[in-house]
C-alpha cells in the first residue's frame, strides 16, 4: 500500500501531525515505537488542559483520538531505513515490513545523554530535570543544584526565577567567565568547580551532592544540561540541511530543503523544547504536507 504521508515518531509532533492529516482525509502511516525523550519524566507540564499529565497517558489519549480517523494507521515498528525510489516515492523498512509513501515527516525527536555523574539516572525525571520551564514550578523555593559544563550561566539565571537558594556545579569541566562568576556571587549563588563523585538521596529524591574530596552539599532537587543527539541518521542520509542549533532546517510549514521531506518537533526546533511547541510544529508540518498534496493534485503532478 502506498501512503500519502509517513510520519516517523510518535511524540507530540508526530501525533499532532497525524491528527491534522487524518482530519484532512489523508492516508497516513504513523510509526510509534514508544521510545519518547521524556520517558523518565513522571509528569509533563506546560501543555494547556493537560498540565501534569503522565507522558504515557498523553500518548494513550492521542492514540484514542486518532482511532476516530480511518485513514490514519499506527505501526509500532521501528523504522530502520529510508530509501528514495524516485522523486515522489520512498521505501521505508522496519525489521519486519516494507512500506511505501509519497511524503515523509521526520518527527523523531532527540536523544538525551546525561552528564557524566555517578548514579544521576536514579534521580533524573523525579528530582533532577533538564527544563526549568517544564519542572521549575514543582521545585520552587527548594535548595537546588544547577549542574552543567556548558551554558551553565544561562541555566543558573533561568532557575533563579524559581528558587533563590542555588548552588552551581561545573563538575570540573565547565568554565564561567569572571564577569559571570561575579554576577552569580552577587546574587548569593555559590559556585563549585570540583568534580562531582556522586549524588545521594532515596526514592529518586536528591538530598546532597558529593564532591570528589568528600564534601557534601545539601540540595533537594536540581537541573542539568544533558547532551543531545539525533536518534538516527535519516535527515543526514536524505540530504537535509541543519539549522544553527543542529536541528533539521525547515520553513514555517516543516518543509526541509529535500523535496517531499518535512520535519517537526524537537528534531527540528531543538530550542525551545516543550511538548506544546512540538505539537504545534507537527500541526504546521501537516498543513504543509496537505497543502503540497493539494497543489500537486491540481497542477497534475499527482
Amino acid at each position: 500500500m502506498n501512503y500519502e504521508c509517513a510520519i516517523i515518531g510518535g511524540g507530540p509532533a508526530g501525533l499532532n501531525a497525524a491528527l491534522v492529516l487524518g482530519r484532512a482525509r489523508r492516508k497516513v502511516l504513523l510509526f510509534d515505537c514508544n521510545e519518547p525523550r521524556n520517558k523518565p519524566t513522571r509528569m509533563a507540564h506546560g501543555f494547556l488542559t493537560r498540565d501534569g499529565v503522565p507522558p504515557a497517558e498523553l500518548r494513550r489519549l492521542a492514540h484514542s483520538e486518532l482511532a476516530k480517523y480511518p485513514s490514519v494507521e499506527i505501526n509500532c515498528g521501528k523504522v530502520v531505513s529510508i530509501r528514495r525510489l524516485d522523486k515522489t516515492h520512498f521505501e521505508l523498512k522496519t525489521e519486519k515490513e516494507v512500506f511505501h509513501c509519497s511524503k515523509i515527516i521526520l518527527a523523531t525527536g532527540l536523544k538525551d545523554e546525561q552528564p557524566n555523574i555517578p548514579n544521576i539516572e536514579k534521580f533524573y525525571g523525579t528530582s533532577i530535570f533538564s527544563c526549568p520551564y517544564c519542572d521549575g514550578w514543582e521545585l520552587r523555593d527548594r535548595p537546588l543544584a544547577v549542574i552543567a559544563d556548558k551554558n551553565v550561566f544561562k541555566l543558573a539565571k533561568e532557575v533563579y526565577i524559581w528558587s533563590r537558594d542555588l548552588v552551581v556545579f561545573t563538575n570540573g569541566e565547565g568554565r564561567l567567565e569572571l564577569e559571570e562568576h561575579d554576577q552569580l556571587l552577587a546574587k548569593g549563588i555559590q559556585v563549585y568547580e570540583d568534580i562531582i563523585s556522586g549524588l545521594e538521596g532515596e526514592n529518586g529524591q536528591l538530598r546532597s551532592v558529593r564532591l570528589e574530596d568528600g564534601t557534601l552539599i545539601d540540595r533537594y532537587g536540581g537541573f542539568v544540561t544533558p547532551l543531545w543527539s539525533h536518534p538516527n541518521n535519516f535527515a543526514e542520509e536524505l540530504g537535509c540541511d541543519l539549522n544553527e542549533y543542529g536541528g533539521i532546517k525547515t520553513d514555517e510549514y516543516g518543509r526541509t530543503n529535500v523535496w517531499n521531506v518535512y520535519a517537526a518537533g524537537d528534531a527540528a526546533n531543538i530550542v525551545p523544547s516543550q511538548l506544546i511547541i512540538a505539537a504545534g510544529s507537527g500541526s504546521a508540518a501537516a498543513i504543509g504536507v496537505n497543502g503540497d498534496l493539494t497543489n500537486e493534485f491540481f497542477d497534475g503532478s499527482l
